[in-house]
C-alpha cells in the first residue's frame, strides 16, 4: 500500500503547485500528509533528520557566495567594460552585434553563476544597440534570453551547487564536465547568427567602418583591460577546482572576494552596493535553501516508502529499453519545465531518476548534465519560459511578445541539438573532468 501511496505523491504535488501555493510550503506539506499516513507519528523523526542533513551540508555554502559575486558583478561595471570590448572585434561580422552579445553572455555567465543576472544586465546594454542599427526584433529577444540562459550550461552554476547533492554526484565534476557542452552550445548560437544574417543581412546588418574606430594597438589595450579582470575571477573559480587547489566552496569564497576585488577596482564599490548585495544573498539563498528542504522531505518520504523501487519495477514490466528510459526521464522533465521552476524540477524528479540511471548503468554525471541541458531549454520554452519574462521586463515597447516567442524557437533547436549531441558522445562530458580530477 505504501509503495502505491508513494507514487500518488506526484500527482499531489503537481496539483497543490498548481493551485499556487508557494514550492516550499507545497514540498513540506505534501510530504508530511504522505509520511504521516505511511509512517506515523516517527515521520517527524525522518524530518528532523532531514533538516539536519540540508544544513550541515558543507557544498551548499557555495550557494550564498555565489549569488552575493553575482549580485556584486552586476553593479561592478565588468559588463559595460565586456560589451565595448568585445563588439570592438564583432562588429564587421554578420549579425556582429549578436555575435558579441553571446560572446559577453559566455565571460559573464562564467563570471557569475547566476541564472537572470546574465540576461539582465547584458540585456539593458545590447538592447539599444541593435535596436539602434535595426536588427531584426525576433534575433534580439533570442539573442538576450539563450545568452541569458548560458548561465545554467557555463560553470560555476547556482543550479549545479543544488542539483551535486541532490543527486549524490561531485560538484566539482558537474563544473568541469558542463564546460563543452557550454561552449558547444554557444558555438552552435554564434554560427546560426552568422548564418542567418549572411543570408538574410537585413536581420543584422555589419556595422559600417567608422572614422573614429580605435586603431589596432588601442583596440588590443581596451580588450585586455576588459578582459583580463574576469578571466582572473573566472580562473580564481573554476582554475583553483580544476587544478586540484580548492573544494567548491572554496572556490566560491575566492570568487566573492574577487568580486569585491573588482568592484573596488572600478571605483563602484560603495555601502549602499554592498547592502544591496548582501540583502539580494540572504533573499535569494534562503528561498533556495528552503525549498531545497522542502525536497529533502519530499524525496525522502518517496524512497523511504518504497517509491523508486516501484518506479524501477513499473520500467521493468514497461520492455523500455535503457536508451529509451533516459529518453522518458528527459522529456518528463522538459514538460515539467513548461509549467515549474528549476529547482523544482530538480527536487522532485532528480531523487528519483538518478537511482534508475545508476542502475541502467549510464554515468550520473553525464545524465545531471543532459537534466542541465533541457532545464535550460524549458527556461525559454513558453508559457512559464522564465527568460522570457526576464526580457519583457528591460525590453522597450517596440519589441512585443510575439517578437520574443518567435525569437527564441531556433535557439530552442539549438540547445536540443546539444542535448543530442551530448547523448550520442558521452565522452564530452565525461573526458575532461577524467583529465583534469581524476574522475572515473
Amino acid at each position: 500500500m505504501g509503495d502505491y501511496l508513494a507514487l500518488a505523491m506526484f500527482p499531489a504535488i503537481l496539483s497543490v503547485l498548481f493551485l499556487g501555493f508557494p514550492v516550499a510550503l507545497s514540498l513540506m506539506g505534501v510530504a508530511l500528509v504522505f509520511g504521516y499516513v505511511t509512517f506515523g507519528p516517527a515521520v517527524i523523526y525522518q524530518f528532523a533528520e532531514k533538516v539536519d542533513s540540508v544544513a550541515s551540508n558543507y557544498i551548499l555554502a557555495a550557494v550564498p557566495l555565489f549569488v552575493f559575486m553575482g549580485s556584486l558583478l552586476e553593479r561592478s561595471g565588468i559588463a559595460e567594460r565586456l560589451f565595448e570590448a568585445v563588439h570592438l572585434w564583432t562588429r564587421r561580422l554578420p549579425g556582429g552585434l549578436a555575435v558579441g552579445t553571446i560572446i559577453m553572455c559566455v565571460i559573464f555567465a562564467a563570471s557569475t553563476g547566476v541564472i537572470g543576472a546574465t540576461e539582465s544586465v547584458v540585456g539593458l546594454l545590447a538592447i539599444p544597440v541593435m535596436m539602434k542599427y535595426a536588427y531584426d526584433k525576433g534575433l534580439i529577444s533570442g539573442t538576450i534570453c539563450a545568452g541569458g540562459s548560458l548561465g545554467t550550461i557555463i560553470p560555476p552554476s547556482v543550479v549545479v551547487v543544488v542539483l551535486g547533492p541532490v543527486a549524490d554526484v561531485s560538484v566539482g565534476d558537474l563544473f568541469v564536465g558542463m564546460i563543452f557542452p557550454g561552449l558547444i552550445m554557444a558555438g552552435l548560437y554564434i554560427l546560426y547568427i552568422v548564418g542567418r544574417c549572411t543570408l538574410r543581412p537585413s536581420d543584422g546588418a555589419r556595422l559600417p567602418p567608422s572614422p573614429d574606430d580605435p586603431e589596432l594597438a588601442e583596440k588590443l589595450s581596451i580588450t585586455a583591460k576588459a578582459l583580463i579582470p574576469p578571466l582572473v575571477l573566472i580562473f580564481a573559480v573554476l582554475g583553483s577546482i580544476m587544478l586540484g587547489w580548492a573544494a567548491p566552496t572554496e572556490a566560491a569564497g575566492m570568487g566573492a572576494l574577487g568580486a569585491i576585488i573588482l568592484t573596488l577596482s572600478y571605483g563602484s564599490f560603495s555601502i549602499g552596493v554592498l547592502n544591496e548585495a548582501l540583502i539580494k544573498t540572504v533573499k535569494v539563498t534562503c528561498m533556495i535553501m528552503l525549498i531545497l528542504l522542502g525536497g529533502s522531505m519530499f524525496s525522502g518520504v518517496f524512497i523511504a516508502s518504497g517509491g523508486v523501487a516501484l518506479t524501477q519495477d513499473l520500467i521493468a514490466a514497461s520492455n523500455l529499453s535503457a536508451w529509451a528510459t533516459i529518453g522518458l526521464f528527459l522529456l518528463i522533465s522538459f514538460i515539467a519545465g513548461f509549467v515549474l521552476e528549476w529547482i523544482s524540477i530538480l527536487l522532485i524528479f532528480i531523487p528519483v531518476f538518478i537511482p534508475i540511471v545508476k542502475v541502467m548503468g549510464f554515468d550520473p554525471v553525464w545524465f545531471c548534465v543532459l537534466f542541465l541541458v533541457v532545464i535550460q531549454t524549458s527556461y525559454l520554452t513558453p508559457p512559464m519560459a522564465p527568460a522570457i519574462f526576464y526580457l519583457r521586463g528591460i525590453s522597450p515597447p517596440e519589441i512585443k511578445l510575439q517578437h520574443m516567442f518567435r525569437g527564441v524557437m531556433p535557439f530552442i533547436v539549438l540547445q536540443l541539438i546539444t542535448l543530442v549531441i551530448v547523448m550520442i558522445f558521452p565522452n564530452v562530458v565525461l573526458w575532461l573532468p577524467s583529465k583534469v580530477l581524476g574522475f572515473n
